[in-house]
């Protein structure tokens, strides 16, 4: 049987996070030898607790919270029961005459039905006992749930208290940076991990972030069938907790999932030899899973509704333009998220986003709805302006029938009427606006740029910034949808879901199985067209999408100052720092142009902060301490900008910290170096204090990121004017079949093949012999200088490249749909598919090692 040479090699071994047959979360061991901290088994879990702590603002708050979830499931479930068997509403409607005694008003108590009458009701209706049965399993379960996780985060608390040492008073004003550099400090003393000597900050991210990481990188490669073009309403996204609850319980921790724990794949999963049996043996547990969703769909739809009506009822009523509002959809988020992007820098970040992206929606209100809207609000307001006199003038008016529901449906027409008119001091700027959201998002298709007026930009924009009423909406549909994608969309997929899990898994030691994208290495993860060029060896199949590996490694770069990245990465961060501040330092002076190579972009930075997409719009919430606007005549940008050189960006945050520190009394450490090390001072004394420095520092990593942001899209425009014929490919449509085979595609004369399932990602035919030695060769330099690529040692799964070669070697490259799923205006998203190399059994697959450090 034919052999091939793949970028990513086989794992041999197992890796073991911890000794076999250890089951507690921490593992105590006698007093006397060691911390009681020492070596705890799952850290996975163990991190994620402390975070979730941390972000609950401590033990109590944590505590009372989950009592009060129990709490309002039991009011839900009986107060449903209630009115729907225990209330006369005859009575309640005066539809039937009540005889009094003392008094002719009919009160509360008139309309409830007596006790026997009521569990009369309950036991003849079927449903209903059928409802309270399967709520009071869940609700046990969720008490037996409770019960353990208080038991657990008490141990969480100890550890703060004891190890950390930090108060659970402190602990809602402690930043998680300080709660982390704690964990790595205590990490030399303690060694709750006992396969490395120090952790860094990457550890711990990978640790709490494994499966959110995945799921990122899947949404990416457009691998989720999220996306689906309907008939009526064109492209859509369906994407919601229902599904992703399931797309969690089949991947990664539910009964027969393709994890065996937190930090481990199975060893089947590893090996390429058994792909279409794992293929087979996914799409059959997906449509049970599926089936199961079918059958329960009842229960949670009725669930569903109720807990949106109990939910939203009373703010639709005191507000009802909420509907109108808008919200970032749950695609939106997985789309939008950094890989090693913890949610509270996530919902950070979008928030900043929030209210230019709410005036970029609202600059697209439809000039015949705006008409109508004002007229039907002038006759509405009339009416409602009529009753309300009449009421002042005597309130027995509110005594005649439907006067007061009059005036109620008049306010909510109203309100509703006022969201479909705009400002009248608005301006009409979309290009600018969308700059503006790009600052802070840090993700947006290319073809969005220049396109920001049209209704097509808009309609796109909308599947990641929907209205909360389709939010509701989409979630009350959820339980009817969830189980028709998964077993006819998500079924299909599996054999590209199986190699996605091999290709792209490595182990870490000390961490344990990881996406390989979430090790944000340039070369292997690179994209050519966001500055990686000459410095990525991945082929299209291995690259992320959207520049999603150099942001993200520039995010979690900015964030996290004192991590220690490998050289290659640090080479790269470096070097796109330098050309920011090189362009920052020109674009402060009017008289000095930016000189840079001519081989690159005249003055990347002069075009962020000139013309429609001025970045001195953006807002930032500190920009008067990040940015002192000394230097007068200097634009807003570009004093951003300038806020990022090596020596101004120390001193400006320096004299910002230091008057925040004289208003409030206290001192902190001297701040030397770069703008990065100054951004790590200590938190001070109080905790009002901690708070205001933490705001700074925040302020200050957002602002820089952003900026970063921008540079990157900016150079990325305009090397894909440079060279179109590199970026005219487009990504593959989630929701497609994959059985497709162009005829184009040959494969090689002397290979032996035989038709069988592929998947999109599995290699296509075997290359030619010279490509082959060259792939070999250029695996063996891999091996070589791996060290210099990581900073911890990994073994590299088997998979497959993505390029295959035709006819006299030559490289073809399979079409895909740009920027998760959105094609561009009048290009076409064809696809290509290879035929599959033929299967070899396991053994006769090379036993290659690629560690990297």
């Amino acid at each position: 049987m034919a052999h091939f040479e793949t970028e990513y090699q086989r794992l041999e071994a197992s890796y073991s996070d911890s000794p076999p047959g250890e089951e507690n979360l921490l593992m105590h061991v006698p007093e006397g030898s060691k911390s009681q901290w020492h070596h705890i088994e799952n850290l996975d879990l163990f991190f994620q607790r402390v975070y979730n702590l941390h972000q609950k603002n401590g033990f109590t708050c944590m505590l009372l919270g989950e009592i009060f979830e129990l709490v309002q499931l039991l009011f839900v479930v009986g107060f449903t029961v209630f009115l729907a068997n225990c209330v006369d509403y005859d009575v309640l409607f005066a539809n039937k005459f009540v005889n009094h005694t003392d008094s002719s008003k009919v009160t509360l108590p008139d309309a409830i039905l007596p006790m026997d009458v009521c569990n009369t009701h309950i036991r003849d209706n079927v449903f209903v006992i059928f409802v309270l049965i399967i709520s009071g399993v869940f609700w046990l379960h969720r008490l037996v749930k409770f019960l353990y996780n208080v038991c657990c985060y008490w141990e969480i608390r100890s550890f703060y208290i004891n190890a950390l040492k930090m108060s659970m008073s402190e602990l809602p004003y402690a930043t998680w940076q300080e709660v982390q550099a704690r964990i790595i400090e205590i990490q030399k003393e303690h060694q709750i991990c006992i396969h490395k000597k120090e952790l860094t900050e990457l550890d711990i991210y990978h640790r709490i972030l494994r499966f959110k990481n995945y799921m990122v990188a899947m949404v990416n490669k457009s691998l989720l069938p999220v996306r689906f073009r309907l008939p009526v309403l064109g492209d859509s996204v369906f994407y919601t907790r229902g599904l992703k609850y399931n797309f969690e319980l089949i991947f990664f921790w539910g009964p027969g999932s393709l994890f065996e724990n937190e930090w481990s794949l199975k060893q089947e999963y590893k090996r390429g030899g058994n792909r279409l049996e794992l293929a087979d043996r996914l799409a059959s547990r997906i449509l049970w899973i599926g089936i199961a969703n079918l059958l329960l769909c009842p229960v949670i739809l009725v669930w569903q509704i109720l807990y949106a009506f109990f939910s939203y009822t009373e703010i639709i009523k005191r507000e009802p333009g909420s509907l109108g509002a808008r919200c970032w959809s749950l695609y939106g988020r997985c789309y939008l998220r950094h890989f090693n992007e913890l949610d509270h820098e996530l919902m950070s970040r979008l928030s900043k986003g929030y209210k230019a992206a709410s005036k970029y929606m609202n600059c697209f209100l439809s000039p015949l709805l705006t008409v109508v809207a004002k007229n039907v609000a002038f006759f509405a307001g009339s009416l409602l302006a009529v009753l309300i006199a009449l009421t002042i003038y005597d309130e027995d008016v509110l005594a005649v029938e439907h006067v007061l529901s009059s005036i109620t449906l008049l306010g909510v027409c109203i309100t509703i009427c006022r969201s479909f008119i705009p400002d009248k001091h608005m301006v009409f700027c979309p290009e600018q606006l969308l700059r503006v959201i790009l600052a802070h998002i840090h993700y947006m298709p290319d073809h969005w740029q220049g396109n920001a007026h049209r209704y097509e930009t808009r309609d796109q924009f909308s599947q990641l910034f929907q209205y909360k009423a389709v939010f509701i909406l989409e979630e009350l549909l959820s339980p009817v949808v969830t189980p028709i994608i998964l077993i006819f969309c998500l079924r299909r997929k599996s054999l590209e879901i199986i190699d996605f899990f091999r290709n792209f898994t490595v182990e870490v030691i000390g961490v344990g199985d990881t996406c390989s994208f979430a090790q944000m290495d340039i070369r292997q993860h690179g994209h050519p067209a966001w500055m990686s060029e000459g410095k990525t060896e991945a082929s299209i199949y291995q690259q992320a999408e959207d520049g999603k590996t150099e942001l993200s490694l520039m995010h979690f770069a900015i964030t996290n100052p004192h991590w220690q990245p490998p050289r290659e990465t640090t080479h790269f961060i470096s070097q796109l720092k330098e050309r920011v501040h090189r362009e920052a330092a020109g674009a402060s002076s009017e008289t000095h142009p930016l000189s840079l190579s001519e081989s690159e972009p005249r003055s990347l930075v002069a075009n962020i902060l000139a013309g429609p997409s001025t970045l001195g719009s953006v807002h930032f919430a500190c920009d008067s301490s990040l940015a002192n606007n000394a230097v007068t005549g200097m634009p807003g940008g570009a004093t951003a900008l300038r806020s990022l050189s090596p020596i101004s960006s120390s001193l400006h945050l320096r004299g910002s910290l230091s008057a925040a520190h004289r208003a409030s009394g206290f001192t902190c450490r001297a701040m030397t170096g770069s703008g990065t090390d100054a951004r790590t001072v200590s938190s001070g004394s109080s905790a009002w204090e901690g708070q205001l420095t933490s705001l700074v520092l925040s302020e200050y990593a957002s602002t820089e990121m952003s900026i970063h942001a921008l540079y990157m899209h900016e150079l990325h425009k305009q090397q894909s004017r440079g060279d179109l014929s590199r970026h005219t490919w487009h990504r593959q449509e989630s929701d497609e079949s994959s059985d497709s085979i162009p005829d184009e595609v040959r494969s090689e004369p002397n290979t032996r093949s035989r038709n069988f399932p592929r998947s999109q990602t599995f290699p296509a035919t075997l290359p030619s012999p010279g490509a082959s030695s060259a792939s070999a060769t250029g695996g063996t330099n891999v091996g070589q200088d791996g060290e210099k690529a990581q900073s911890s040692s990994q073994r590299r799964h088997s998979g497959p490249a993505a390029d295959h070669f035709g006819t006299a070697g030559k490289v073809v490259r399979t079409a895909r749909v740009a920027m998760g799923g959105w094609a561009e205006d009048g290009k076409a998203s064809s696809r290509h598919h290879e035929p599959v190399q033929e299967e070899t059994s396991e053994d006769e697959l090379p036993p290659h090692i690629h560690k990297v450090t």
